[in-house]
């Protein structure tokens, strides 16, 4: 993890999300009562404001298309910052996801894709990382397979100078294998939560499975992330431990991308490894006491967090 890369450059596809807070989920034929509701941007764009809001420069690279969903995802990307480098085509209105949170702030999918997945090889090909750029690529991006031949084939065509990131996501299971040893194989940093990390490494705690991660995937940094414990990372040979911090969980939905945006946004600062993990703790442990998918705080907040609060020891 040496040198400054200068641009997070994102491929993780955008969607609507309809967010709903319920008390339980219903039973099938049933009916549930909501008690909040928001429609806002979603999937990728959890990542880039959260490292747009810690100060890194941020590109995505995908397809908005037209019509409502394709306006509220584009005005607020633009209110954040962040570049699109795909022109919108076509008559296809952005994809949306309804997410029902429970009342201990897990959050279920109902996933209903549109024009994000109608990205095309010359849309990739007009973007060319820079040497120090992080590219990053979630499982969502690969487990499609409109776009996983198109995204594989690119990452291979990316200079070594460029880091690429990758959270295989909680579809990881339904990724050709092919295509995910692919993405595996130009992977420089891996992140992925406890419950995804042991459907590679079985039955063991965090620091092993980040370990052996690293060692089988030849990465430069596996991040695994574990709930309230707060998260472990492995980077050359060595395991970083960094605590959670107490929090009163509203709802996790983006709590994930929240932490990835964050830890890569302070690595790009040049951040040391122990210090980007807690920053990235209290970012989630901030974002999941609010409702909605995109709640990262900004950077002095969470400064303001790490001076009242050090973190709770992990078990």
């Amino acid at each position: 993890m040496t040198g400054a890369p200068t641009r997070l450059v994102c491929l993780d596809t955008v969607m609507i999300d309809f967010a709903l807070i319920v008390g339980t989920l219903p039973e099938r034929g049933g009916d549930e009562l909501a008690t909040r509701r928001v429609m806002t941007a979603g999937g990728g764009f959890n990542v880039m404001s959260a490292a747009r809001r810690q100060g890194a420069d941020v590109l995505y690279v995908g397809q908005l298309g037209r019509g409502r969903f394709a306006d509220v995802a584009g005005d607020l990307l633009s209110r954040e910052g962040i570049e699109v480098t795909v022109e919108a085509r076509g008559d296809e209105d952005l994809g949306v996801c309804v997410v029902l949170v429970d009342r201990a702030g897990e959050r279920t999918f109902v996933t209903s894709p549109g024009a994000e997945l109608s990205v095309r090889a010359e849309d990739l090909d007009a973007t060319v990382p820079a040497p120090g750029d992080v590219v990053y690529v979630s499982g969502y991006n690969v487990v499609y397979p409109e776009l996983a031949p198109l995204v594989s084939d690119w990452l291979d065509t990316l200079s070594p100078e460029v880091t690429v990131a990758f959270d295989p996501g909680p579809r990881v299971a339904d990724i050709a294998p092919g295509v995910l040893e692919r993405v595996l194989e130009r992977t420089d940093w891996l992140l992925c939560n406890t419950a995804e990390a042991r459907l590679w490494c079985g039955d063991q705690g965090a620091a092993q499975c980040a370990l052996a991660l690293a060692a089988r995937g030849a990465h430069a940094l596996v991040v695994v992330r574990d709930g309230e414990r707060g998260c472990v990372a492995a980077s050359g040979g060595e395991v970083v431990r960094s605590p959670g911090f107490i929090a009163h969980v509203i709802d996790t939905n983006g709590a994930g991308d929240v932490h990835n945006g964050v830890v890569i946004a302070e690595l790009m600062r040049g951040t040391v490894l122990v210090e980007a993990l807690a920053r990235a703790n209290a970012a989630a442990s901030i974002a999941i006491e609010s409702f909605g998918p995109a709640t990262c705080p900004t950077r002095n907040l969470v400064d303001a967090l790490l001076v009242a609060s050090p973190g709770a020891p992990a078990d």
